[in-house]
């Protein structure tokens, strides 16, 4: 598919293109993985979508479908993942060329600019949240209010959660708020750990600072059979002590910004 591109937002991951972190990436590459355009070309063979249609990119850029895991659903663990900016060029140019299995439709209700980040940070925020395990009232703990953070924080209140934003410094206080947390905690002040305790600990914190440290250092935060999701990318190794996780049946698990099979029991959310 050819798409002309009316917006592409600027992801931290972006930095990978522009380092070569990424393992086997070649060069030129243009980065770009929140992309929002319409079909400019349909490709052959392609009948259910059609030029001039709305449609988004993310960085789940395509998968080949026949792999054990795309087999079962699981189009996010694809051996053959690929992702726009890495695997072929992305979103920062005039138009693109993307695999079917990469586009996705965008509503009339949403801007161009406003849809783009969704195509990441809006799918990993949301789905992380939605396959925690936390339930409506439940505490949940948002680490970072950045790029991801910002959603996470919108997304836990409307799921009906007890949200705590954790940043740091008190400029991040009034935005926390106004977007859904009932609670701030500038972490350059005040232990979070210990607030999170004080708070009956929390059954999820969603952690969207790129800071294994940062990370790391609030697991204890984490009430009995809570969940760390990991969702900010960092090469730092998180230092969790075997215990610490024993302790309370804590667990830790991380989440990409792809989509997936949706289970019966979520017909009809996003995904």
């Amino acid at each position: 598919m050819r798409i002309k591109i009316q917006a592409c937002g600027v992801c931290g991951s972006d930095v990978l293109t522009k380092e070569g972190t990424w393992p086997g990436i070649q060069y030129p590459r243009v980065p770009g993985h929140e992309v929002a355009g319409v079909i400019d070309k349909v490709g052959a063979g392609v009948s259910t979508w059609k030029n001039g249609q709305r449609v988004g990119v993310g960085w789940h850029g395509g998968q080949d479908n026949t792999c054990p895991s795309c087999r079962r659903g699981d189009f996010r663990n694809c051996s053959n993942l690929k992702i726009p900016g890495i695997s072929y060029d992305g979103g920062y140019q005039q138009y693109m060329i993307a695999p079917v299995e990469a586009l996705a439709a965008v509503p009339e209700g949403l801007t161009d600019t406003e849809a783009a980040p969704l195509l990441c940070a809006g799918i990993t925020t949301y789905n992380a949240l939605r396959h925690s395990g936390a339930m409506p009232g439940d505490l949940v703990a948002v680490l970072g209010v950045g790029g991801l953070g910002h959603l996470g924080i919108q997304f836990a209140n409307k799921f009906g959660y007890k949200v705590v934003a954790i940043g740091r410094g008190s400029e991040s206080a009034a935005l926390a708020k106004k977007l859904g947390a009932s609670v701030y905690v500038d972490n350059q002040v005040t232990n979070p750990v210990e607030a999170l305790q004080k708070l009956g600990g929390a059954q999820v914190i969603l952690a969207t600072a790129p800071s294994s440290k940062a990370m790391s250092g609030l697991f204890d935060g984490l009430g009995p059979n809570g969940k760390l999701m990991v969702i900010g990318v960092t090469f730092d190794p998180l230092e969790v002590k075997p215990v610490q996780l024993i302790s309370g049946s804590r667990t830790i698990q991380g989440w990409a910004a792809v989509r997936q099979r949706i289970p019966r029991t979520h017909c009809g959310l996003l995904n």
